[in-house]
């Protein structure tokens, strides 16, 4: 059974990212269709990493993916965010697969304000494992900026593997993607958020979503993406300290697969 669900895992991540699978992480975003490009959050070290400037304390955060259908598909991230003296410094891991076939990914971000832009520069080690096949390390880098150009409207662009390294002597390279979009907050219950990504190699993929606060700690949201089809669902529960999300997606490769995820901040009275 192993060797089917890999083929089958392999071949839907081939299609859509390449060689390597998507590090989106975060139940909320996950929630809103992975709209993360002008958002701030815990998460952002995984999504666009200029997001983490607004950090005010300490806070490490655990998520994980549960594909059903796939199970070596499954992914799983923890993060830490803490604020200096000059920004905010990130760091966090992050595996996908089983014993067959697997990626480990870990990151170091940093990120700051810049007069009207957040800008973040995060830099990733990442070792490829196949049974067979053994290992390969390589390192990438993101880059990415947020610019807030009035108290409700946010634009938000970053480059995932900019240094696009080789994986092989074939010449395979981590695919590289462009990702631009903007966040609105009509008031202070909704954000709606959209986004185009586009891996120089594929069809471009648009995302939409939204974030609706209905009780001062409970949000609900929802989001749609074009390329590949799917879509999401999700809730979260807020205190000054501790956060809940929860997130349901459902695409036609996956089918449905569930992503949770728990933040603490500490520090904070």
């Amino acid at each position: 059974m192993k060797p089917l669900l890999l083929s089958i895992t392999l071949l839907y991540f081939s299609s859509t990212y390449s060689q390597s699978v998507s590090t989106l992480m975060g139940a909320r975003a996950n929630g809103m269709g992975y709209n993360s490009a002008a958002l701030f959050d815990t998460w952002s070290l995984f999504n666009n990493v200029a997001g983490l400037t607004k950090t005010e304390h300490p806070t490490a955060a655990f998520s994980y993916d549960l594909r059903p259908l796939l199970p070596g598909a499954n992914r799983t991230a923890a993060t830490c965010t803490w604020p200096v003296k000059f920004g905010v410094i990130g760091g966090g891991v992050f595996r996908f697969g089983d014993d067959l076939y697997s990626e480990s990914l870990l990151s170091a971000g940093f990120s700051n304000q810049l007069g009207l832009a957040a800008l973040g520069l995060k830099i990733n080690y990442i070792q490829y494992r196949a049974e067979g096949f053994g290992t390969k390390g390589i390192f990438t880098i993101n880059f990415g900026g947020i610019a807030e150009l009035t108290p409700a409207l946010a634009v938000g662009a970053y480059i995932t593997n900019i240094n696009q390294p080789k994986l092989s002597i074939d010449d395979d390279r981590v695919p590289t993607l462009l990702t631009a979009g903007l966040s609105f907050k009509p008031n202070d219950k909704v954000i709606i958020a959209t986004e185009l990504e586009k891996d120089l190699d594929y069809a471009t993929n648009w995302k939409t979503g939204m974030e609706y606060v209905f009780h001062k700690k409970f949000c609900a949201r929802t989001g749609f993406n074009l390329q590949p089809q799917a879509a999401f669902f999700g809730l979260g529960f807020k205190t000054s300290k501790f956060n809940l999300d929860y997130a349901i997606q459902h695409s036609e490769h996956l089918s449905l697969s569930h992503q949770a995820s728990v933040g603490y901040t500490f520090n904070k009275k």
